[in-house]
């Protein structure tokens, strides 16, 4: 096999992108002077499916910025208002149903308003089982989604020179 294909593989390309921008994102969450404070947080777990998107299948419907940024916003904001306004704990007796309505909630309106993003419907379960608020939407949500979105730009485009994103609204 020779060097140069090796090198371009797109598996191996793609987890490189993927995992310089985790690294970014934990980077900032646990080594830069924003750690420890109220804006620390830049990581999430449902970032790591992101990455997959975005780096790994960019020409993906799922992966394009809008459904990347949206997806995670309406999930995350679904999570907060059954947190928030219906005062959803994890007591046993009508919690299990709370979720579940949630995440469906999450996921109709994600394909009502085409912004699937498959790894956000994750951040309605994260807000309700860590009873999180809106600091979480910002920090790291929105602002980790953003980051994601900027290194798939500059991985896709610039390094690879692909069409990414293929649309951005």
């Amino acid at each position: 096999m020779k060097l140069k294909k090796i090198i371009c593989w797109p598996p191996l390309l793609g987890g490189i992108g993927a995992g310089i921008t985790i690294a970014i994102l934990a980077y900032i969450t646990f080594q830069s002077a924003l750690a420890g404070s109220v804006y620390g947080l830049w990581l999430a777990a449902s970032f790591g499916s992101s990455v997959v998107v975005v780096f790994g299948y960019p020409e993906n419907e799922f992966a394009q910025p809008k459904n990347v940024l949206l997806g995670h916003l309406i999930c995350t904001l679904v999570g907060i208002v059954f947190v928030t306004l219906f005062k959803i704990s994890q007591d046993r007796t009508i919690f299990f149903l709370a979720l579940g309505l949630a995440v469906g909630i999450s996921v109709m309106l994600m394909m009502y308003f085409k912004i699937t993003h498959p790894p956000a419907g994750g951040n309605t379960i994260v807000v309700m089982l860590t009873q999180d608020s809106f600091q979480f939407l910002i920090f790291p949500i929105m602002v980790g989604a953003i980051t994601i979105i900027i290194g798939g730009v500059i991985y896709n485009r610039l390094i690879l020179k692909k069409n990414y994103p293929l649309k951005w609204l």
